[in-house]
């Protein structure tokens, strides 16, 4: 890399945030920390700000902005608090890149902002694709930004394209550890506990994606979100559950050839691609070695045990606002399983019965993604009520 790329990290202070903030310490010669944001952890927020002082930072819950800004006066670092303040700290000119690492749909709004002021996208929210991926893909295209998928499975894609753009894709295959429950039947779930669920045999997550993962409805919402940035009809994306998370996804060409990426689960090697493309950076990351893996299994998903692996498609394949439903009624059941407000089958039910009763529209605008995430969200909240 020749130059310097400033970086702007939506959420910081979680999982992906972090890891990119690891990345950034190895390459320091090659990335600075034009901006930080997070929503309550306010404490590692200005640890992270003293180490990297970037230009700005912003607090998301608003009563955290004195503790924030007081802490930061000496490093005569800008403070702000508020969502507004993290959608419109996008536009500043000195960032060259923003990664967004923001927990489900409160990444949508700041990445369209970010799109708007021209910033290249680094995307670790792959629930904004699945909210308003046709708006998102249009913004992009409009404002000629490029997106570059963070997530293991669609860095895995787009890894394996490179060099390929100009060949038509036949199919992809998204692969899945399949979770804790892997093999489980409902009867077993039924009695699942959160800290059960927590328990990701892979990959080390934050809470919400960690649930997604045992649920499979994170592999449904990958689903959606690759139709978007890969151009791809639902019935070119195949899931296959490979326990090992070694081969990370797979492209298949017309011709039948296969291309896979293969790799120890690390988030930090997709999280340094996004960041350094076209280059490849020189990392220290534990490497692979075929003789600690001398099996690597394949087996079909569950859809009838896991059933929101098959409500995502469902979703795709009626198209309009229905993903953003999907979307908005599994963050609430999400949260509601981990306040232990529901059981782990429950949340599909939940789900389910959330797209049958909000209003379908066809062609949404952005106003109507918002109403719909709403709506979907009062409406999940409102059965949850009836089952305590």
């Amino acid at each position: 890399m020749t130059e310097q790329k400033r970086v702007a990290i939506l959420g910081s202070t979680g999982s992906i945030g972090t890891q990119t903030l690891e990345v950034i310490r190895q390459h320091s010669s090659d990335f600075q920390v034009e901006v930080l944001t997070a929503q309550n952890n306010a404490g590692l927020l200005i640890q992270q700000a003293l180490e990297f002082n970037p230009n700005a930072v912003v607090i998301g819950n608003e009563a955290h902005y004195a503790q924030v800004r007081d802490a930061l006066i000496p490093k005569d670092i800008k403070v702000f608090a508020g969502q507004k303040a993290i959608a419109q700290v996008m536009e500043m000119e000195t960032i060259d890149v923003v990664l967004t690492a923001l927990v489900g749909y409160s990444g949508l709004i700041p990445t369209i902002h970010a799109i708007k002021a021209g910033k290249q996208i680094a995307l670790a929210n792959k629930e904004t694709m699945v909210v308003a991926g046709e708006i998102i893909t249009a913004l992009a295209k409009e404002y000629r930004v490029n997106i570059y998928p963070v997530d293991s499975e669609h860095s895995a894609i787009f890894q394996c394209l490179v060099g390929e753009f100009h060949n038509p894709i036949e199919k992809i295959i998204l692969t899945a550890s399949g979770g804790p429950f892997r093999g489980k039947d409902r009867t077993f779930l039924e009695t699942v506990t959160k800290a059960q669920a927590l328990k990701h045999p892979n990959w080390e997550m934050g809470a919400k994606i960690t649930i997604d993962s045992a649920s499979l409805m994170n592999k449904g919402l990958e689903v959606i979100e690759a139709k978007w940035l890969f151009g791809l009809r639902t019935d070119q994306i195949e899931v296959i559950v490979h326990p090992q998370s070694i081969i990370h996804s797979l492209v298949q060409f017309e011709d039948g050839s296969l291309k896979a990426q293969l790799g120890l689960p690390d988030m930090r090697i997709p999280i340094q691609f996004a960041l350094s493309f076209p280059d490849r950076l020189k990392s220290d990351f534990e490497r692979f070695d075929f003789m600690n893996y001398p099996q690597l299994t394949f087996e079909k998903p569950d859809i009838e045990t896991f059933q929101n692996l098959q409500l995502a498609y469902d979703a795709l394949a009626k198209g309009g606002n229905a993903p953003c439903i999907l979307n908005a009624a599994n963050e609430v059941a999400v949260d509601a399983f981990l306040k232990e407000e529901v059981g782990f089958l429950e949340m599909s039910d939940l789900i389910g019965e959330t797209l049958s009763k909000t209003e379908f529209i066809l062609q949404p605008n952005l106003d109507d993604y918002v109403e719909t995430d709403r709506r979907a969200r009062e409406i999940t909240e409102q059965l949850i009520k009836r089952k305590v």
